[in-house]
């Protein structure tokens, strides 16, 4: 047993040395049967995963400044100059995107934001603005809002201006030219005017100020004077107010035509308007210089010579009863309406008889206006050179 014993474990001992030499040995033998596995695989890996973390933590950070901070903007009024037009009816987003487009705003979400809370965009109207690169939405707004960087002309027809004096005008203060304006004006059939013009457009190119935006034609421009003198007519019911005085719409434009020229101020329209009608109605020619120098072209001075009143012309009011056949330059509103309701009087002359003033003495009778005639030479020997020509 002892022996037993013994070689048990005598051989135990040296068995089991033997054993975890072999296993030692199995196992460094399975190690090395498998292909070593390479360290750069997983370096890739982890590079992988930690730029992923770091790319999508910058991401969700740049998406939490920009909703603390708002969108992307510029700062400042910006440098340069780009002329950007703003279309009729643009709403704010598609101005934002516009302004983007053209290089004014840094993006277009940061204006269309301001654009929703700020009163200001209200006032923004359609029509070319000089703006600069890279300002503000603050900035920019500010300019849009303010009618003054609109890009536009100005051009202001005065009150009896004839067709001539508005060619000459237009030109002078916008892009258009005179050779487009007299084309335009020859060829009037796309200027919109009422038949009983006739094509002829003196008396219908309303006086007012106009904007003339960049890019507008010359027949565009017309129409809108045109259009206005149509409106006016509307608005003070020429038609019917003509009709009850026995005239027509195209006469009381004539009659105020002529007040823009013989009346020497605003209380005396109505009672030259009246003046006229009663001659008129005598049957007796109405003797006017201004329809005579409108076909002589005399300038200058309030008279004409007796060569002039001896042409041969419809618009001569001397040799002719009655009206002109038309309107002899723009009337404005103050003359239509007095046209349309004349003064009460009998009076059959009158005559100005003091140019610095507008004096003008109204008579009834031939001797009392011969009278007033004297008055009018005697001034004219003191009056200062050049007032009576």
């Amino acid at each position: 047993m002892s022996h037993g014993l013994d070689l048990m474990t005598g051989g135990g001992d040296h068995e089991g040395g033997d054993s975890r030499s072999r296993d030692s040995a199995g196992a460094g033998r399975r190690r090395a049967e498998k292909s070593p596995r390479s360290p750069w695989g997983r370096r890739i890996l982890v590079v992988v995963v930690i730029l992923g973390l770091l790319f999508g933590g910058y991401t969700a950070y740049g998406k939490v400044q920009s909703y603390l901070n708002g969108p992307e903007d510029y700062s400042g009024q910006g440098a340069g100059s780009v002329t950007v037009e703003i279309p009729e009816g643009a709403t704010g987003q598609q101005i934002a995107n516009l302004l983007k487009k053209e290089g004014v705003v840094k993006s277009a979400e940061a204006f269309y934001q301001l654009s929703l809370t700020d009163a200001r965009f209200q006032a923004i109207q359609a029509g070319f603005y000089q703006l600069r690169f890279k300002m503000s939405s603050d900035w920019a707004m500010r300019e849009l809002a303010d009618r003054g960087n609109r890009v536009e002309g100005k051009v202001t027809i005065p009150e009896g201006a004839r067709v001539d004096q508005v060619v000459k005008i237009i030109s002078a203060n916008s892009e258009i030219t005179s050779k487009d304006l007299e084309a335009a004006l020859e060829d009037s059939g796309e200027l919109d005017l009422p038949d009983v013009a006739q094509g002829n457009p003196e008396g219908y190119l309303y006086p007012a100020t106009y904007t003339v935006e960049p890019g507008e034609t010359a027949v565009g421009l017309l129409k809108q004077m045109v259009a206005k003198t149509v409106s006016v007519a509307k608005d003070l019911d020429i038609g019917t107010r003509a009709k009850a005085l026995g005239y027509t719409g195209e006469e009381i434009l004539t009659v105020a035509s002529i007040l823009e020229y013989e009346a020497k101020a605003d209380e005396d329209y109505a009672k030259v308007a009246r003046v006229l009608y009663n001659r008129l109605d005598e049957g007796m020619p109405l003797q006017l210089d201004s329809t005579v120098s409108y076909v002589s072209g005399r300038k200058g001075d309030v008279f004409t010579t007796e060569e002039e009143r001896n042409a041969e012309s419809a618009y001569n009011t001397y040799q002719n009863a009655g009206l002109p056949p038309g309107p002899i330059g723009s009337p404005g509103e103050k003359t239509i309406e007095a046209a349309l309701n004349p003064a009460d009087g009998s009076w059959l002359f009158f005559v100005a008889v003091n140019l610095e003033t507008g004096e003008t003495v109204f008579s009834d009778t031939f001797a009392e206006h011969n009278k007033a005639v004297a008055q009018l030479q005697a001034y004219c020997k003191t009056a200062p050179e050049g007032v009576c020509g």
